[in-house]
């Protein structure tokens, strides 16, 4: 039997949750057809900053990006980031994206603006044309721009927010505070701070609008991404507020993943080796009364059923999309990806040191590379956009930043290990790559792309197949997990 649940969460209770994947995979095109069919279609919140600035530099093809801004409330700040960042007919094929500033503790007012803008841009235009719900997937590893981006996702009228990657027990009373127009705070995890040290940043809404009359706002439902019983009972009794579902997310999906419990361990192939008390206890998941999706490898009519056979409401599914033709992925990759599958020859990786946030991380291996780490070689370590570096306490208590994929002797002198930079790779400039957005170096140097996907390739195959062509759409994907014998039990998300 389905757990009850909230007004949020009734209103948002789809059979299939699309996953919220890389940064731009999770696209608006692909959101809105999902949730355009019924289902929750999920925007990435990850780099919307950097994306909507390099879009606009790009010269925004389709006008898509401009007809958005047209609509957000506040109108000077639109019109600052237009004039900041436009390039009318876009920048040209050698010259590099003008840089956008890495984020920190203390936010510029025009950073801040173009965080809220860009998360308001790309849930319009998911929301756009349709009835349907649409949610937005942050990583509670990136806190520095969190408060922001949420405030701007707000301002869209997101259905859902969704959190993984961490333990984000403040964002529901951060929902609820930014619902009320109130001012919200969120702690930093800051290495090296003491027990009674306090960390934090600060968003006002009222500062934030500098004067302009604030829209009322609605609290989207909360949806946590955990990978354990202990963080989903945590979320829920000591929360700031209320967790309207779990996503209950295993070892096989795609893009980062927890820590094997103890001691870490890898197989023959150099990946951690999980096991029994890495499974999540769905029996008292059940007991906390909350709505709740299972997710990694989960895809396709069976294991929806069986998911729903486990008192499941659903399933979230994500590499089946992220390769559909809706995706934010490069029309290369999708293709160098689907070919591999349709031959059997796709691999994976779990690799244990490729992410600076020190979660383990799933590699594709594309086309070209006989390894994961082969394509980095020629690549000169540098960080330039920061999203996943760590903040660290200095010794006169002030903040500092430094990142695991930096140059190494900048990441010692910051107080870091040598032996954590090692096989450590720029996932950031990496992701931009994946959705046709590299930083072109002036050595010449052009920012490949760094593919995740899940494990499981078995529905991608399926679709692939059925359809009888190299590609396929969002559509079809969920022809195939919403088969007939299942299509009667949707609630649509309406």
């Amino acid at each position: 039997m389905k757990t009850q649940m909230s007004e949020s969460a009734a209103q948002c209770s789809p059979l299939v949750i699309q996953g919220g994947m890389g940064a731009g995979v999770s696209s608006w095109a692909l959101a809105r057809t999902v949730s355009g069919s019924g289902q929750l279609g999920v925007v990435s919140g990850t780099a919307l900053d950097m994306i909507l600035a390099r879009r606009l530099q790009e010269g925004d093809p389709g006008g898509h990006m401009r007809r958005a801004l047209d609509q957000f409330p506040f109108k000077a700040m639109a019109a600052r980031v237009l004039e900041r960042y436009f390039i009318p007919g876009g920048k040209g094929d050698g010259e590099p994206f003008k840089p956008v500033p890495m984020c920190s503790a203390s936010l510029s007012q025009d950073h801040r603006e173009l965080i809220a803008i860009a998360n308001f841009v790309e849930v319009y235009l998911a929301r756009e044309g349709h009835a349907g719900r649409v949610g937005i997937n942050y990583l509670e590893k990136i806190q520095l721009p969190q408060l922001a981006s949420i405030y701007g996702a707000m301002l869209a009228g997101v259905d859902c927010v969704m959190v993984g990657a961490g333990i984000p027990r403040e964002i529901p009373g951060v929902l609820d505070s930014f619902a009320a127009n109130k001012d919200a705070s969120l702690k930093l995890n800051v290495l090296g701070a003491d027990r009674d040290d306090d960390f934090r940043i600060t968003f006002s809404p009222r500062e934030f609008a500098q004067g302009a009359a604030l829209p009322a706002l609605k609290r989207p439902a909360f949806f946590a991404i955990v990978a354990s019983t202990v963080l989903a009972q945590t979320l829920v009794k000591k929360g700031t507020g209320r967790v309207d579902g779990l996503v209950i997310e295993g070892a096989s999906a795609g893009g980062h993943n927890a820590l094997p419990r103890g001691v870490l361990r890898l197989d023959e192939h150099g990946e951690p080796v999980y096991g029994p008390k890495d499974d999540v206890e769905l029996e008292s998941i059940k007991a906390l009364g909350v709505p709740f999706w299972l997710a990694g490898a989960y895809g396709g009519a069976l294991r929806l059923r069986e998911a729903l056979s486990l008192g499941a409401n659903g399933i979230q599914a994500g590499t089946p999309f992220a390769f559909s033709t809706e995706s934010g992925l490069t029309g290369e990759v999708r293709a160098q990806v689907l070919s591999a599958v349709s031959s059997g020859t796709v691999r994976v990786f779990t690799d244990s040191k490729a992410s600076p946030t020190g979660f383990p991380f799933k590699v594709v291996a594309l086309s070209g590379s006989n390894s994961e780490k082969d394509v980095f070689e020629e690549r000169e370590r540098v960080c330039d956009l920061g999203y996943l570096r760590h903040v660290y306490k200095r010794d006169d208590g002030s903040l500092g930043y430094r990142c695991q994929a930096e140059p190494v002797d900048e990441y010692v002198r910051k107080g870091g290990r040598v032996e954590d930079t090692e096989g450590c790779k720029c996932l950031c400039n990496g992701l931009m790559a994946n959705i046709g957005l590299p930083q072109k170096r002036a050595s010449g140097y052009v920012e490949k792309p760094l593919v995740t996907a899940g494990k499981d390739f078995s529905l991608v195959k399926e679709v692939l197949e059925k359809t009888g062509k190299p590609s396929y759409s969002a559509k079809d994907v969920l022809d195939s997990i919403l088969k007939e014998e299942c299509v009667a039990l949707s609630s649509n998300c309406r």
